[in-house]
């Protein structure tokens, strides 16, 4: 074992502030009893490796910067399997195994479920313990969790397709799919709801210790100022995560599901029943995964140095009874270290306000593509894309650009809780691009525009296309040369298809304005295109809108480890993962999900008459129902930071006997 003698606390000279004390970073700490002399035994730095097994070549690793390196590598194969891979594979998921998306949506919000069971005792029981070791049981659960999210391929048999649709008029005996109406009947591939759950579960008890010990370690083993630089760029590797998920899970979707087993197929990527091989990432994700569990296992407890970077450290946690003391592992002391957090106004108000950004910007992560798809009249998956390159860089620029603010010009607590507040005041400016944002919805017929006067709004059916008996299930849009929108090529009253792309004689299409070749009275498969001309603008201001809205994260996460004491820290990050995901990213996607279905003026309707999703928005509603959602979201999280900013009172500076004191105690407790 590598040592290294440190200075004695007690003959360190006094400076301004009060010292904080060294707290073993997560050991058991022997207690010297009243009268005893000061130990003056020097502090070791622990070499890397396992046991007696410490080879040299393993201590070029061993410093911060080699644990932010597998930190970060753990941070986005997490953001790749949780919010790359899951999120892309959801629909997928849904039509191979016979689930609505009520189900599905309870296998998304599984992984916060587990999050939330476990975070406080992680993070309370973890800070006495050793941190990478924890970060190393993360690793192998994160990877158990995919592979287990992937088995339902390799049990579930091969996957079955039913007969092509036929999607023109006039049509007789017509079926999809082979659905029938029978509401009674279950498919037994639904059973595999449980073992999604199980993965998802799994997956949430990895990601626990990541986000609360791993982030605690890194502030314990650098100095102040250099801390949010190194959480920054943490937290930015997780943001990279999900891109690398869309892209190469929207590859892999190209793939037929079954193509391990040689299988054939006579039908394409495009065709509504194509199921693509959504489980290889997740079982390549999760042997990679694993391979970071040996060395988050050599890292010692504590790095080298960081008992000297602590015991130099100047405490600014809130003083208004916040004392400093050590935690046990008995029940009260898990109570009474949860009370004192709940009782830091300045914690509370801070974790709040982040929790409604969470809110925002996961509400944003999840349906700023159908934003897009619908005021702007884009395909989902280009839909998708300009969200991606609109969020993923920005978030990711703005938690980079932070953490090197505060750490170059050197913010004390105060003055972190101020940029907060700064920041979050400009992006609920921008926030207002959603005002000009706002297009208007292309004509429809049956729904903002009628059937050549032959019918009523909110009606999909006239005359020309009664006698076709088509289906509300189906939904494939066409646009005819009226340059008006139909439901489906049968409801256009289309009697004839070429390379299907192209209908011709559509008995509801009159007054043609162009022509497609030579055919007059049709229409072409897809939305007619958007002539609002102002998504440039809109993506711009949006970037910047999400620059400053996650300027505040790492920010934030710094202060919340300064306003508490240092023994609460790793538990302070507990509360506040527990309160981002009950207030932020867990009500976040159900809010706006609610609010966009509020602006539906078309619904799809199933073979049993039961209602599904939404087809045709109202643009405007959505628009301003977005608008009114963030404003009011990150205007509460302003308030929470200003009364956090004049609630912060910062530890009194002692006297030059009262600072003697406090080192000589913080010796005895060493």
């Amino acid at each position: 074992m590598k040592k290294n003698g440190v200075d004695n606390l007690a003959f360190e000279p006094p400076s301004p502030g009060q010292r904080r004390a060294a707290p073993g970073l997560g050991g058991s700490q022997s207690q010297g009893s009243l009268g005893s002399a000061p130990s003056l035994e020097s502090e070791e730095e622990e070499a890397c490796g396992w046991g007696p097994c410490e080879p040299r070549v393993l201590q070029i690793c061993n410093n911060a910067e080699g644990y932010l390196v597998f930190y970060s590598l753990l941070s986005v194969f997490q953001g790749i399997i949780v919010n790359g891979l899951i999120n892309i594979s959801i629909s997928t998921i849904e039509k191979r195994y016979a689930l609505n998306s009520s189900l599905t949506g309870l296998i998304s919000a599984s992984y916060d479920i587990a999050f939330c069971v476990l975070c406080l005792f992680i993070s309370f029981y973890g800070e006495r313990g050793h941190k990478p070791r924890w970060l190393a049981f993360a690793s192998f659960l994160i990877g158990l969790g995919s592979l287990v999210f992937s088995l339902p391929h390799f049990t579930s048999g091969k996957y079955k397709y039913g007969e092509k649709l036929d999607d023109t008029c006039p049509v007789s005996n017509r079926q999809f799919y082979n659905a029938t109406c029978s509401p009674d009947s279950k498919s037994s591939l639904s059973n595999y709801l449980y073992v999604f759950i199980l993965g998802q579960l799994i997956l949430g008890a990895g990601g626990t210790p990541l986000y609360t010990l791993g982030t605690a370690f890194i502030d314990d083993s650098v100095p102040k100022h250099k801390s949010s630089v190194y959480i920054g760029i943490g937290y930015s590797m997780s943001l990279l995560g999900p891109a690398i998920g869309y892209v190469v899970g929207g590859q892999l979707l190209k793939i037929y599901v079954d193509f391990n087993q040689q299988v054939r197929t006579d039908i394409t990527p495009n065709d509504p029943r194509w199921v693509g091989a959504w489980w290889v990432a997740f079982v390549a994700c999760s042997f990679c995964t694993w391979l970071l569990v040996a060395p988050f296992s050599y890292f010692p407890r504590h790095l080298p140095g960081s008992q000297k970077i602590q015991a130099e450290k100047i405490s600014e946690a809130h003083s208004a009874g916040q004392g400093q003391k050590n935690i046990g592992g008995s029940v009260t002391d898990f109570s009474g270290t949860l009370l004192s957090l709940l009782r830091n106004p300045v914690l509370m108000c801070l974790v709040i306000a982040a929790a409604l950004e969470a809110l925002v910007a996961t509400g944003f992560a999840t349906f700023l593509p159908k934003f897009i798809e619908n005021q702007f009249g884009f395909s989902s998956s280009y839909s998708a894309t300009l969200a991606g390159v609109v969020l993923i860089p920005g978030a990711a620029l703005g938690q980079i650009l932070s953490g090197i603010l505060v750490s170059k010009l050197k913010l004390r607590c105060k003055s972190i809780i101020k940029f907060i507040a700064i920041t979050c005041s400009i992006a609920l400016v921008l926030n207002s691009v959603f005002l000009f944002a706002k297009c208007g919805n292309e004509p429809f017929a049956g729904v903002s525009e009628t059937y050549n006067g032959t019918s009523t709004f909110s009606n999909l059916t006239a005359p020309c296309n009664e006698n076709c008996h088509c289906l509300r299930s189906v939904y494939l849009p066409v646009c005819g040369t009226d340059q008006i929108q139909y439901f489906s090529p049968c409801y256009a009253g289309c009697s004839s298809v070429h390379d299907g792309k192209v209908y011709s004689n559509c008995s509801c299409v009159v007054n043609p304005k162009n022509t497609i070749g030579n055919i007059t009275n049709g229409a072409v498969a897809g939305k007619c295109p958007s002539r609002c001309t102002v998504l440039p603008a809109f993506l711009s201001i949006f970037f910047l809108t999400i620059i400053f809205t996650f300027l505040a994260v790492t920010p934030t996460t710094v202060a919340i480890l300064r306003c508490v004491p240092d023994m609460h820290r790793s538990f302070a990050m507990g509360v506040h993962m527990l309160f981002l995901r009950i207030v932020g990213t867990i009500p976040g996607p159900i809010i706006f999900g609610v609010a966009i279905d509020h602006s539906c003026t078309l619904w799809s309707v199933d073979e049993c008459g039961k209602h599904g999703a939404c087809w045709v928005y109202n643009n405007h509603l959505m628009a301003y129902t977005l608008l009114g959602i963030s404003a009011t979201s990150k205007a509460i999280s302003i308030t929470f930071i200003l009364i956090a900013f004049f609630l912060y009172k910062p530890p009194p500076v002692q006297t030059c006997s009262s600072q003697k004191n406090t080192e000589i105690e913080t010796s005895v407790q060493l």
